[in-house]
């Protein structure tokens, strides 16, 4: 019998009295500011609409640390956990405390039911959920030290996730730190820094996408509407996934080393292979001869810009990137090429592992949450 199983034996062998939100913390409206109250400098994060990304900073808290919010605009459902002290803007409800509750417990409580809240959502006018959406959810009140123990073990599960992610943003950090020309030589390679002395010992030349690239225009273009789940060929378009589907039409790309860029979307991909282009808004690029293929691949896919809909391909072109010697851009391509194997393969790399993680989390947490109602 696990430590769990042995202490609700031992508190609550009846089973587990369910309460509302509003019964147990209660829930509490944010509060806006405005653009001007807002800065970058304050002490509190200011979340409002997106439980991922701050409105700003202010210098003032009205929610206390260890504090759970539910986003009721932008990102509807939205469920996180806030360690510090923060201000909660009318974009999110901030959930109360009370000492027969264990604050990471009601987090946990209702961090599987995202989808449940957004589902609640108002659509006349701007889109948002009702106080007493959340007010009325019902969650399990156990004993404290069960609700302790569902937390440390929890707790385990996150704790794994976090540093997975957290490998994968450092591949992401020396892509940055490797594309980044300047005087910091202690970043890169002992291979990389001997290369660096003996072909730009005076520094990298910087060329403008559109410089180092030049735009192909494809025979066909197919439809959404047209994709085969399986084919002849793969049809790349500007969508997140790698291929959108297939086609068995002939007047493709030939086998080559492409650049694709989303107009739309920003997705930058590698291709060295056959393709069909999906419909509009995807740039198949050639590189020249002064860059390498997979180099423009990974210094586009390093810019930043932004993803609403819009046409960007006019952006991207203008954007300098660093082009040094061939040499130097075989090896850095060999050192991200390293990281990206072991950050984005499907079946053995970080994404398939983090995913794989998560879902054992998910699994535990409902299991862990689902107690006998007292009768």
């Amino acid at each position: 019998m696990t430590k769990l199983e042995e202490l609700i034996q031992e508190l609550c062998p009846e089973g587990v009295e369910y309460k509302t939100i509003r019964e147990t913390v209660g829930v509490n409206r944010g509060r806006r500011l405005t653009k001007n109250q807002l800065s970058g400098d304050d002490e509190y994060d200011v979340y409002h609409g997106s439980k991922d990304s701050i409105l700003g900073k202010y210098n003032q808290y009205n929610a206390p640390a260890h504090t759970t919010i539910v986003v009721n605009t932008g990102g509807i459902g939205g469920v996180k956990y806030l360690e510090k002290p923060f201000w909660c803007s009318d974009g999110s409800f901030w959930l109360g405390q009370r000492n027969f509750i264990n604050s990471k417990f009601l987090y946990y409580c209702l961090s599987g039911y995202e989808s449940y809240f957004f589902s609640k959502k108002r659509v006349g006018g701007v889109p948002t959920i009702d106080k007493s959406v959340v007010e009325d959810f019902q969650i399990p009140v156990p004993p404290l030290p069960i609700q302790q123990e569902i937390v440390r073990i929890l707790d385990q599960f996150t704790e794994l996730t976090t540093e997975l992610t957290t490998r994968k943003k450092q591949y992401e950090y020396y892509r940055d730190e490797l594309l980044t020309f300047d005087n910091s030589r202690g970043k890169f390679s002992p291979k990389l820094e001997q290369l660096l002395r003996e072909h730009c010992p005076d520094g990298v030349e910087y060329k403008t996408v559109e410089d180092v690239s030049s735009t192909l225009s494809p025979k066909i273009k197919i439809k959404s509407t047209n994709y085969l789940p399986s084919g002849k060929y793969p049809v790349i378009d500007q969508g997140q996934d790698f291929i959108g589907g297939y086609t068995n039409l002939e007047d493709v790309f030939p086998c080559g080393k492409y650049v694709i860029f989303g107009d739309h979307t920003c997705t930058v991909k590698y291709v060295d292979f056959s393709f069909a282009q999906g419909a509009d808004g995807v740039k198949v690029l050639v590189a020249k001869s002064v860059i390498l293929p997979k180099y423009l691949y990974y210094c586009m896919s390093n810019i930043r810009m932004t993803t609403e809909y819009a046409r960007h391909w006019t952006k991207m072109r203008s954007q300098y990137i660093p082009v040094p010697p061939l040499p130097i851009q075989q090896e850095i391509v060999r050192i991200l090429d390293h990281f990206e194997m072991i950050c984005t393969d499907l079946t053995v790399g970080l994404p398939a592992e983090i995913e794989a993680r998560q879902k054992q989390y998910e699994y535990y947490r409902d299991k862990l949450l689902a107690f006998t109602p007292a009768q």
